[in-house]
C-alpha cells in the first residue's frame, strides 16, 4: 500500500462524514463538505493511474459542482 492510497482512504472517511453530518445544515456547508471526500478519491486513484485519476477528478467535478449549485439555486429561490 503506498501511502497516497492510505492518506486518501482516510481523507475519503472523514469527508463522507463531514458530508453526512454537516456542522451547519446549509446547502453550501454540504457542497463544500463534498469536495473533500473528492478530494480523498483523487488520492486513492492516483495510488494507480495518474492520468485516469486527474481526468475523472477534473469530470466528476466538474459536472458536481454545476449539478450541486443548480440545486442551491433552486431550493434558494423556492423559499
Amino acid at each position: 500500500m503506498t501511502p497516497e492510497f492510505i492518506l486518501g482512504c482516510i481523507i475519503l472517511i472523514i469527508g463522507v462524514i463531514a458530508a453526512g453530518f454537516p456542522r451547519p445544515m446549509t446547502y453550501l456547508g454540504r457542497l463544500i463538505s463534498l469536495e473533500i471526500p473528492g478530494f480523498g478519491l483523487l488520492l486513492i486513484m492516483l495510488a494507480y493511474d495518474e492520468m485516469l485519476a486527474l481526468l475523472t477528478f477534473i469530470g466528476v467535478t466538474a459536472i458536481s459542482t454545476f449539478v450541486l449549485v443548480r440545486a442551491i439555486e433552486r431550493k434558494e429561490a423556492a423559499e
